[in-house]
């Protein structure tokens, strides 16, 4: 158990779910229905279109995150009371490996760890899955969620050691062994 599961432990509604984090006033847990599919696909999409041009690609994942779920991966949201202002999604890739995939959070909660707290919501719940290691693909023009990435022990690596990657924008491509 990490140091922020410990801290929630004595709240039992909270501590059933390795996934659900308090960040003060926001909560990650994992997406409960369609209005959580519909804020993944609506956040993703703005971060998206703020930096690059929507592909193909985002779209397989942005218009059925449900699927993740029923492949064996995890689409967690963090909301701040009852709306939604981040998500990430754990893609499972093989036995033991997920792509950390989809991970945003809205302009107007930037700057407040909502983005930290919503990665390490992310490893805690891979670890629960079963994970051995994540992997990611990101762009430089994104240098504070690289930073964060390495901050929390993402290390970079050559793209030919992931799997196929299908975003032309990826330039940045990092592993995380737990």
């Amino acid at each position: 158990m990490t140091q922020q599961t410990e801290a929630i432990a004595d709240r039992p509604a909270i501590a059933e779910h390795p996934a659900i984090v308090e960040h003060g006033a926001v909560v990650v847990e994992p997406m409960a229905g369609p209005a959580d599919a519909q804020a993944f696909k609506e956040l993703n999409m703005e971060w998206i279109a703020a930096y690059f041009t929507l592909e193909p690609a985002d779209l397989v994942t942005l218009d059925n995150p449900e699927k993740i779920v029923a492949e064996g991966g995890r689409v967690l949201i963090a909301r701040d009371g009852a709306h939604a202002v981040g998500c990430v999604a754990l893609v499972a890739e093989e036995p033991g490996v997920f792509e950390l995939s989809k991970m945003a959070v809205s302009p107007n909660s930037q700057g407040r760890g909502i983005g930290r707290a919503v990665l390490l919501a992310a490893i805690d719940e891979a670890r629960g899955l079963g994970a051995t290691s994540l992997f990611l693909a990101s762009n430089a023009r994104l240098a504070s969620a690289v930073h964060l990435y390495e901050s929390v022990g993402f290390v970079h690596v050559p793209r030919t050691e992931l799997r196929p990657i299908p975003y032309d924008r990826a330039d940045v491509f990092m592993r995380f062994e737990l």
